[in-house]
């Protein structure tokens, strides 16, 4: 079942939803993208004559109830945006009476359902090395069965549309599809378009396929660099993990960060791709700087900022950006390309003197999109990049989920999306 094909007129349906958007100090959201990500499936919903039970989590409470990250802080937002009544329920698992009340073409939203332990499913006040822990975890899981049995009870139908969240099975998520049969479960407008991003990336692929993999540590990421080395023509590696790879082979990296466990990971990443016919590509240079405050994104007072060799960097300096020679190198592997995946930024881009990488491969991927490739753009990074530079627009698919997008990536089924499916 689709949510396309479902008419919502004179029902009830749950929908999770990913509201865990920014607030402010004085509780005011600062960027509501994710809640206007959500709109589409509620609309629809309200539309057909029916009404939405909206829930969501917010921040981490770790099952205890935190004022600040309360969704009744959000409510006048959402009903502003969704153009419905929308009123709030004080407690998610004890909503019966606000459901029922509940009129078409109206919308409740329930309170934080991480107020609930039972929501993630952990045992909580117990240490995994305790004796007693896989007795408590088997009681939490029952615990989860039955929160998500109560979720289900306000409803008719179910709605999973939170892609951010669909790589966990927690209660809203996956559990409370069981209480729900095929003909009255189904994703929402924005998974659906999640799904199909991820699909068109890694099973409908238009060659050359190149994947831009960045960020700081080769450890986060060598499972979705495993995965893509059996689909990728070129693999562009870069940001932080540029120096574990010049480490490998003796480099000198300075003080660049770098994983000394992981020399022998990078050798045998180069090995499958060479095995694999991939075209491996990493930085040739990089941006260094002597006084670099990673805390605050800023570069100290009488720091000096130069290039050097990726694998030839003098002692007491830091690579934190791709140099001119990896941006000309990123740029050109990217260029002619049909199926473009970008996860990582090549640089400390939070730091204007260091942003030239990411923005050099944010615009090659521009250029080649314009030309007729199909980019996904995803993790929280990435998509901070293509909003600063201004090319949000100039790609083909921005993603909402960045654990959710890397699991499916590297080929893990998500709970959140396999409950719907079966």
């Amino acid at each position: 079942m689709t949510i396309n094909e479902y008419n919502f007129a004179g029902k009830k349906a749950i929908v999770r939803v990913d509201f865990n958007v920014p607030l402010n100090e004085n509780g005011e959201i600062t960027d509501d993208t994710r809640i206007r990500g959500a709109l589409p499936t509620l609309k629809k919903i309200i539309a057909d004559g029916g009404a939405a039970i909206i829930m969501s989590h917010m921040g981490k409470p770790k099952g205890k109830v935190n004022p600040k990250l309360s969704l009744g802080q959000i409510r006048g937002a959402v009903e502003k945006a969704l153009g419905c009544p929308v009123s709030f329920a004080p407690d998610c698992a004890k909503a019966q009476d606000a459901a029922k009340a509940l009129k078409m073409g109206e919308a409740l939203l329930l309170e934080n359902l991480r107020y609930y332990p039972e929501e993630e499913g952990k045992p909580v006040g117990i240490d995994k090395e305790d004796p007693a822990y896989e007795e408590a975890k088997k009681a939490m899981k029952a615990s989860q069965k039955e929160f998500a049995k109560t979720l289900a009870a306000y409803a008719d139908c179910y709605v999973m549309d939170a892609f951010g969240t669909a790589h966990r099975k927690h209660a809203s998520t996956a559990v409370i599809a069981d209480y729900f049969d095929a003909d009255n479960k189904m994703l929402g407008l924005l998974m659906e378009k999640e799904v199909k991003a991820v699909d068109n990336v890694l099973s409908n692929i238009k060659r050359p396929f190149v994947a831009i993999m960045g960020g700081s540590k080769v450890s986060t990421k060598i499972g979705i660099i495993e995965n893509l080395l059996g689909k990728v023509d070129k693999l562009i590696l870069c940001g932080g993990m540029t120096y574990t790879f010049a480490k490998a082979h003796g480099g000198n990296i300075g003080n660049s960060i770098v994983e000394l466990d992981k020399l022998d990971v990078a050798l045998e990443v180069e090995k499958k791709a060479k095995e694999n016919g991939v075209e491996l590509v990493l930085g040739s240079d990089s941006v260094c700087c002597t006084g670099y405050d990673f805390g605050t994104f800023s570069v100290k007072p009488g720091a000096q900022v130069k290039v050097f060799p990726s694998n030839a960097i003098e002692d007491g300096w830091d690579g934190l950006d791709a140099g001119p020679d990896s941006r000309k190198k990123f740029a050109e592997a990217i260029k002619g390309a049909k199926t473009i995946l970008w996860n990582g930024p090549a640089g400390c881009f939070e730091c204007d003197e260091f942003t030239a990488g990411s923005r050099a491969v944010g615009e090659a991927i521009a250029q080649a999109t314009a030309e007729g490739a199909f980019s996904l753009i995803g993790g929280g990074d990435s998509v901070a990049c293509c909003t600063k530079f201004g090319l949000t627009d100039k790609v083909s698919y921005i993603s909402t989920g960045g654990g959710a997008l890397l699991e499916a990536i590297e080929g893990k089924v998500l709970p959140g999306v396999a409950a719907i499916k079966g």
